[in-house]
């Protein structure tokens, strides 16, 4: 009998600490050597001349997440609808692109609970391949959800809620976003916050629309940066009022960045991510012929092609030290896609998201390290390694070390690919990087031992897909420093 299930022979191996040139033995899903020469394969898969990566985590994703009327129920209750990208479609997606575990999205729907919707996204999800875990999204904080609810999903291996300060009718106020703060700090949750003025960007829009300016392009108009920095101020000071860690999700630009950094400054457990589209893709994308524009809309907005560089920089100082996807896709047609009110709709009625399952890890590696702005190292950290720490996921995820699960993506970083949306192999009908030529590109990944994916071909049975629960962890517990020391909120018992 074989020692080893699988051999990964002579590859040069990228821990985010240094690069060496070795085997990985993999035993019962898991990295059981490392070592210049391991024997004993029952297969072997040939890396020579290639990098061996930790596999991709993509903390950042929405993946076959229902809705009712936007998230709200309503007089009438409307159909539930559901992202088109499927578990099944979303694996293959990932997989393809070098990301073998994700942390997506469990909805919560105003004047209803979580538990019936957890209930139903669990099913959701393990019809897939990737290994997954849980942001619970809190759109209706009562004291129900809060003090019932919320230890039970705890209970249950999930870690972190995730709250929205924009989006009818999904925004908190600021009461609100307190309460979950101090309901995240008792039960020992990080929080994960989308941070954007929902007033100002509702002033905005109804000064456009009252003066025509209704096309995709001024989707971006409505939302400019310092709504995006106010609300990023906003959400750190709420969240050090409490004593409470939190994530920033998907900076843009620079100056909302510089709000992190001046927390990260003061000893405060504040992070930030930002993600492909705020390194590409810009406003004026949005301002393509016709309906063309819709395709690059996502909040926040894409902003300019010379602030990719400032956003480069807060990644170099690590300010920003994640990069996910935040991958939500909408087809440009179909009942549900961009065009669902229609090819001629204001920029207020059309869906906002775009997908990047697949485009992550090409696009972080090509522009970052192929152009010299990052090193590899850097990318390990920003892609795997990262996520993996802030979303309690390590050490079992997130690096190449013995006892860690043996997801692994073996890259080319030679290879020259121009993106296609058949690349991706998203349930979507279109990627925003069509065209993009990209040096670095995945050739083979392996999920738990097992190639799920060679060159390009996801081989991959439905139904393995792993949740991975989450129990208490560094990341997420307060510091202990209190505004006069006084505790409002205390913890029980």
């Amino acid at each position: 009998m074989a020692e080893y299930d699988l051999v990964v022979r002579g590859g040069e191996v990228a821990t985010g600490f240094g690069t060496t040139r070795c085997d990985i033995g993999i035993r019962g899903g898991r990295i059981a050597a490392l070592a210049d020469r391991v024997e004993g394969g029952a297969s072997t898969l040939d890396a020579g001349g290639l990098l061996v990566l930790p596999g991709g985590i993509d903390s950042h994703c929405h993946i076959e997440e229902p809705s009712r009327g936007g998230y709200v129920s309503t007089a009438g209750t409307p159909p539930v609808t559901v992202n088109e990208e499927s578990f099944v479609s979303a694996s293959t997606s990932a997989f393809a692109g070098g990301t073998t575990s994700v942390v997506c999205f469990v909805p919560q729907w105003k004047h209803e609970g979580i538990l019936p919707r957890l209930e139903d996204y669990e099913q959701r999800a393990a019809r897939g391949m990737l290994d997954y875990s849980f942001h619970q999204i809190i759109t209706d904080p009562t004291p129900d959800v809060l003090e019932r609810e919320v230890p039970l999903i705890v209970a249950k291996g999930i870690r972190s809620l995730k709250v929205f300060l924009t989006y009818e009718p999904l925004h908190l106020s600021d009461e609100e976003y307190i309460r979950v703060l101090v309901t995240a700090r008792k039960n020992g949750c990080l929080v994960t916050v989308h941070c954007e003025n929902y007033a100002a960007i509702k002033w905005r829009t109804e000064a456009l629309l009252a003066a025509g300016m209704t096309s995709p392009k001024y989707h971006a108009w409505s939302r400019p940066g310092i709504v995006e920095r106010e609300a990023t101020h906003r959400a750190i000071a709420l969240a050090e009022l409490v004593d409470q860690p939190i994530q920033v999700f998907h900076v843009s630009c620079a100056e909302a960045a510089e709000e992190i950094a001046r927390a990260q400054h003061r000893g405060l457990k504040v992070w930030g991510e930002t993600c492909p589209q705020y390194l590409t893709l810009t406003a004026a994308d949005m301002d393509r012929p016709g309906f063309e524009g819709a395709a690059y809309m996502c909040s926040p907005s894409p902003r300019t092609a010379e602030e990719h560089g400032r956003v480069w920089e807060m990644i170099r100082r690590g300010t920003l030290d994640i990069v996910s996807s935040d991958h939500c896709g909408f087809s440009m047609g179909g009942e549900h896609g961009k065009a669902s009110a229609g090819r001629d709709a204001s920029f207020d009625a059309i869906p906002n998201g775009i997908p990047g399952l697949a485009a992550r890890l090409p696009i972080l590696f090509s522009e970052g390290v192929s152009k010299g702005r990052i090193t590899l190292d850097d990318f390990v950290r920003l892609s795997a390694t990262n996520p993996a720490r802030l979303m309690g996921l390590a050490p079992r995820k997130g690096m190449i070390a013995v006892g860690a699960d043996a997801d692994l993506a073996v890259w080319d970083p030679k290879k020259k690919v121009t993106l296609t949306n058949t690349l991706m192999q998203h349930a979507i009908d279109y990627t925003p990087y069509e065209g993009l030529e990209v040096t670095g590109w995945p050739v083979a990944t392996v999920r738990r031992g097992t190639v799920v994916m060679r060159d390009g071909v996801v081989q991959a049975e439905p139904g393995t897909g792993q949740f991975l629960p989450r129990g208490p962890y560094a990341m997420a517990t307060p510091r202990g420093v209190l505004a006069n020391g006084f505790d409002a909120a205390p913890a029980p018992g």
